[in-house]
């Protein structure tokens, strides 16, 4: 059993080597962070560093803190026995080990445990970086998916000059990490891709991916849905070199007379399922993924991955075309072009779908070859760290544009907290509840806040003040209100959008009015016989004796004389109303009258009236005699 396991591992490298050697453009790409030395001036400056694929790199996000060396156990590979490093300033700990011994993740996860906020590993030669893995071996342990810490190499040179800085101890060595051009962000949309396998038998990697995938579905439809990405499945195929075309194993692992390959599930070439059944279901998928993209439902990958992993279980060994047909018709999808997409498998002929899975799998650009399964392919750059759904959502908003980011990425889901310690030294508003920190990927930003409608504008760090409609039933607006009595007064208006001023009666600049004395100043009752009294906001004027105050006119009238007056005008413009009447009837008449007489005239010349012609009728007959 031994043998055919290690027969089928000879086989698959074979193949793999066989591929990665027919392109000379293939290689491996280290994705890189920046590192900046802030602290002690005489080393200050900007080094590189490769970003580790385990734990959680903060894509898009900063991390400053004091870099410490151990003196005992620098390689990390034993626990620091319950030791919490710290620095004196308070600062997060950014832990320096050695590279050597042990595993790279086992020393981030010592590192995790003693309390450090990152772990930089220096490497022990001079060499290009190189990307720290994970051995499969080591994920039997179960620590691996529990790092959440980021970890990175720095070369031999810039470790020994941390190193002899952390040594001397005169002051602390403060550094910034930085991922925030980790992953490029060149327009509007992230295009996205994710390279796995159908397979759910090959232990860590498969759960990890089929973890990932149900856990994520949510996030991915949102984005896809609103346009704000552009995602694209692949999965990774070899050929079999043509020496071992005949073999047992080629043609138990591969479709198309060895032209894709994948390797046995089973690693055994005598039961379960075979290395073929794997790369027909890996054809399928592609092809469930071009066929939902063309009728604009391409997030519809994501409902046939999960249901295939839960209703198809290769564990369960239901995993066949027959329970992938009814994954297919039960999403309402065509399945005859799903078919029609994936072609004949048995055929001595090549794959559209599948040859161009190969292509792509060399890396071009600035991508490299991609040789680990699985992996996220962000922005043509590969991702680097733990495949977990908020891990993954953050490096995705990382390759955003600053302040183009969808609101998921502003979400609570992955928020830093740093508005938990002291409001992240933004402005609060404790009677209100309102606060201008905003937890964010990228880290807190102070900004003043919209709350109930109501928006709020400074600097966010010591202001921000209510703006716009509705602005003065949050602290009056900022401006000065008083309350006497029943009465209240403010120098807010919803009539204006900002700015204070002082209501009439009062003078002041907004925020603070007093109440104009008019009695005092002689602003009010001037008129003689008046009397003047000062009230809060206003006035009030008193006549002598019998006399009414009028204010518009300031000046003082008879009671009496002020209802005569009223009923005098009334009367004249009665007079003046008749009159007009009577005119307007006398008119009308008299232009009647005077067109009905010109008229009969008119008519007299041309038409002669009937009592004019019989009186002239017996004047011409005698006149003939």
């Amino acid at each position: 059993m031994a043998s055919v396991r290690r027969g089928a591992a000879m086989l698959c490298h074979l193949c793999a080597a066989a591929l990665f050697l027919s392109s000379v453009t293939g290689r491996f790409i280290v994705e890189r962070s920046s590192i900046r030395v802030l602290r002690p001036v005489h080393i200050k400056g900007r080094h590189e560093s490769a970003i580790a694929n385990f734990g959680i790199p903060n894509y898009g996000g900063t991390l400053r803190g004091v870099v410490l060396y151990p003196e005992k156990g620098s390689n990390g590979c034993s626990p620091f026995d319950g030791r919490q490093f710290r620095s004196r300033s308070g600062r997060p700990v950014i832990l320096l080990l050695d590279r050597g011994d042990c595993y790279f993740a086992l020393k981030a996860w010592n590192g995790q445990n003693s309390g450090a906020a990152a772990v930089l590993i220096a490497d022990n030669m001079d060499e290009p970086l190189i990307t720290m893995d994970t051995p499969e071996e080591s994920r039997d342990d179960g620590y691996v998916e529990k790092i959440h810490i980021p970890s990175a190499l720095i070369n031999r040179e810039f470790g020994m000059v941390l190193k002899i800085a952390v040594e001397k101890g005169s002051e602390e060595v403060f550094v910034s990490l930085d991922w925030r051009e980790s992953i490029p962000h060149p327009d509007e949309r992230v295009e996205y891709e994710f390279w796995t396998n159908s397979n759910d038998e090959c232990g860590a990697r498969c759960d990890e991916q089929v973890n990932f995938v149900q856990n994520f579905k949510g996030h991915a439809q949102i984005l896809e849905r609103a346009g704000y990405t552009q995602f694209t499945p692949h999965y990774i195929t070899w050929y079999c070199p043509e020496a071992f075309l005949g073999s047992k194993q080629c043609m138990s692992q591969c479709i198309n007379h060895g032209r894709y390959c994948a390797p046995d599930p089973e690693q055994n070439f005598t039961e379960g399922y075979e290395g073929k059944d794997v790369v027909v279901e890996n054809l399928r998928q592609l092809c469930v993924h071009r066929v939902a993209n063309e009728s604009k439902k391409s997030w519809v990958w994501w409902d046939y991955v999960t249901d295939f992993h839960v209703r198809c279980s290769m564990k369960e060994k239901k995993y066949s075309q027959e329970c992938a047909d009814d994954v297919i018709k039960s999403l309402g999808m065509p399945l005859g072009k799903v078919k029609e997409c994936m072609g004949d498998s048995e055929a001595d002929v090549e794959n559209p779908v599948l040859m161009k899975e190969q292509e792509v799998q060399v890396g071009r650009g600035s991508r490299g070859d991609v040789t680990i399964l699985p992996t996220l392919v962000v922005n043509n750059v590969q991702y680097r760290g733990v495949l977990e759904r908020t891990a993954v959502l953050k490096a995705l908003c990382a390759g955003f544009k600053e302040s183009n980011e969808p609101s998921v990425c502003l979400s609570g889901d992955i928020e830093t907290n740093e508005c938990l310690e002291r409001n992240g030294g933004c402005w609060q508003n404790f009677s209100l509840n309102v606060t201008a920190c905003k937890d964010t990927f990228r880290g807190r930003v102070c900004e003043c806040p919209t709350v109930n409608g109501i928006q709020y504008q400074g600097d966010g760090y010591v202001s921000c003040k209510a703006v716009g409609p509705g602005r003065c039933a949050v602290d009056n607006g900022g401006c000065w209100s008083e309350t006497k009595g029943s009465r209240t007064i403010s120098a807010c208006s919803e009539y204006e959008l900002s700015g204070c001023r002082c209501p009439f009666g009062f003078h002041g600049n907004g925020y603070n009015c007093e109440d104009i004395d008019e009695c005092k100043e002689r602003l009010a009752c001037q008129c003689d016989g008046c009397s003047c009294k000062n009230t809060w906001g206003g006035f009030d004027c008193m006549c002598k004796g019998n006399l009414l105050y009028i204010k518009g006119e300031d000046t003082c009238i008879d009671k009496n004389a002020s209802n005569f007056g009223w009923w005098l005008p009334l009367l004249i413009l009665s007079c003046v109303v008749g009159a007009g009447i009577a005119g307007y009837i006398f008119y009308k008449y008299r232009l009647r009258s005077y067109m009905d007489s010109e008229i009969m005239a008119i008519m007299s010349q041309y038409m002669p009236l009937d009592n004019h012609h019989n009186e002239e009728q017996p004047l011409r007959q005698d006149s003939t005699i």
